[in-house]
């Protein structure tokens, strides 16, 4: 079946399947990279990956190496949206430290189950992971310093509920890192992205979901 024939529900469980795949088996075979050889070759230092639970990143999956750029600072409060086994969200606590906190959401319970062991390995107290799909974000308004999506926003059916859940729980001023695929960023997308801060940005939701469909 095409996946333009499927409904949302059906294609976000399509997704959770596959990325439950990877997480009960990450030396399967899956039309995308997996793991420790893939996370080196996009940007993630091998010394650090060291550092990390084999368990998170045998099933890393991702884009690119979003936390060389994302500057968070001790004590935020940081959203790792679709965090999977949770290598950046294990990176991103480091950074926040203890007095910080960090959110892991993803929408694949076999993954969510593995970060969450990962986070025990780690003996980390301020990192919270959840079950749940990207356009309905158990968070309240207004509460985080900053969002990293890590290639999710292909995957979802409804990039405008997606851009619009991250605008609603992003602080004022709040930052929004995404690494993603795309086959073309229009001029104006970029121009938009260079000068504009989170507050100038019209209708964030709709345009997001323009740039990234």
């Amino acid at each position: 079946m095409s996946t333009q024939t499927l409904s949302s529900d059906a294609l976000r469980q399509a997704v959770a399947r596959q990325y439950g795949q990877v997480a009960i088996r990450p030396d399967g075979e899956f039309p995308f990279p997996v793991g420790r050889a893939f996370a080196e070759e996009i940007g993630y230092k091998p010394e650090i990956l060291d550092t990390l639970p084999v368990s998170a990143v045998d099933a890393f999956t991702g884009i690119s190496n979003p936390l060389a750029l994302a500057d968070l600072q001790a004590g935020e409060t940081v959203l790792d949206l679709g965090c999977g086994a949770g290598v950046d969200t294990l990176l991103i606590a480091r950074q926040v430290g203890p007095a910080g906190r960090v959110i892991g959401v993803d929408l694949a319970p076999e993954m969510v189950d593995r970060a969450r062991h990962n986070i025990t390995v780690q003996g980390l107290t301020q990192v919270d992971i959840y079950l749940g799909p990207a356009e309905h974000l158990p968070l309240d308004d207004n509460s985080v310093d900053a969002v990293i999506v890590n290639g999710i926003f292909n995957l979802c059916p409804s990039k405008e509920a997606v851009a619009a859940e991250i605008w609603r729980v992003l602080k004022p001023g709040g930052r929004l890192l995404v690494s993603e695929i795309v086959l073309h960023l229009p001029d104006e997308a970029v121009a938009s992205f260079q000068a504009c801060s989170l507050a100038d940005v019209p209708s964030p939701e709709a345009t997001l979901a323009k740039w990234f469909s």
